[in-house]
This record gives structure tokens, C-alpha cells and sequence, in this order.
């Protein structure tokens, strides 16, 4: 069952502060992986909505081998409809506390803050904001539309977890995300 949780930082007129979504879903995922590439289902769509911010905080530091991490749609038909670049994220071993979060354009490698040592990330000087915002549309015919989390691992089994957030306003009727 998906956990709608309304935001808390609303002002005075009940809009939210900080240009966030009044939508929020989020799923816990341990990972189980055993020397594969692995597909999570985390989030199904329904209609059409305006993901603002999509990201992860890691709960249980990982795996040795958790590399290539990344985040697309699947149509049930269409694998490759990429959200965050399907290659180069290395997140082998990263501690418990990390934040992995969609940045950029489909093209970049989603940015992740270690909890290793204090990080500072910022939008370099082309970019306006941290959080890149996208429009996700459902399969004609209600196909079932998910995003999923996708990694690679070598370790037999991988070890790890995550709590997934997506924050989103609906675009249509009836539209909404719920947990995968």
C-alpha cells in the first residue's frame, strides 16, 4: 500500500515551501542481488505527473559491488527509457546515511552525497536548481508504468538497503504514484 504523506512545510496558504510537490511516496528496498544485473520496481505510475525531486537514502551501507546504479521506466514493453545514465554510477560499499538523487538531464549519472565525511553539492553555475524535474506518462491501455532502480553487482549475494522518495504533482485525472 503506497504512503501518501502530505509535506509538512506548507506556508500560511497550505502551498508547499521550497517548490516541493504536495505528493510523496516512499518504499524500502533491501537489496538481494547474487552476481546479476538487478532490476527493482519502486515506484507505479498512474496517468500523467510532474516528478519533481526522486531520490534515495541509504539504510544499510552496500555491497562491495553495487555499480552502474541507476533509475529508468519500464512499460512492461520498453526497457531503456532512462532516467538518471544507465552506466558509471559506483556505489560499492557506500555507508549507511549516503543520498543518491536524480540531477541533470536523462544523459547525467544520477550525484550521491557520502555520509563518509560532510559533502557540500551545489548546482554548478548552468543549472538552476538541485533536483531535476520530469513528466512521466503511463502506457496507453493502463499498462502497468513503473521506475525502477537498476544495478549491477558481482557480489554473491549483495547486501544493502534503501528508502526511495518521489515527490510529484498530478497532470491529469486520477493521476498518481504509488509503491511498486
Amino acid at each position: 500500500m503506497s504512503t501518501f504523506d502530505e509535506l509538512i512545510d506548507l506556508d500560511g496558504n497550505g502551498r508547499p515551501i521550497y517548490g516541493d510537490s504536495p505528493f510523496r511516496v516512499i518504499k524500502d528496498v533491501t537489496f538481494t542481488g547474487d552476481n546479476e544485473t538487478v532490476v527493482t520496481p519502486i515506484f507505479t505510475i498512474t496517468g500523467v505527473v510532474m516528478v519533481t525531486r526522486l531520490w534515495g537514502v541509504v539504510t544499510t551501507t552496500f555491497g562491495a559491488n553495487h555499480t552502474d546504479a541507476h533509475w529508468r521506466i519500464n512499460d512492461q514493453t520498453a526497457h531503456d527509457q532512462v532516467i538518471t545514465k544507465s552506466t558509471t554510477l559506483n556505489l560499492s560499499a557506500i555507508s549507511a546515511g549516503a543520498c543518491i538523487f536524480k540531477h541533470g538531464l536523462a544523459e547525467a549519472v544520477a550525484k550521491y552525497a557520502s555520509a563518509d565525511a560532510a559533502v557540500s553539492i551545489e548546482p554548478t553555475t548552468l543549472e538552476t536548481q538541485m533536483f531535476t524535474p520530469f513528466v512521466v506518462t503511463q502506457k496507453t491501455g493502463d499498462i502497468q508504468t513503473d521506475i525502477e532502480y537498476v544495478y549491477t553487482t558481482t557480489d554473491t549475494p549483495t547486501t544493502g538497503a534503501m528508502r526511495f522518495y518521489i515527490s510529484y504533482y498530478p497532470l491529469t485525472q486520477n493521476s498518481k504514484i504509488e509503491v511498486a
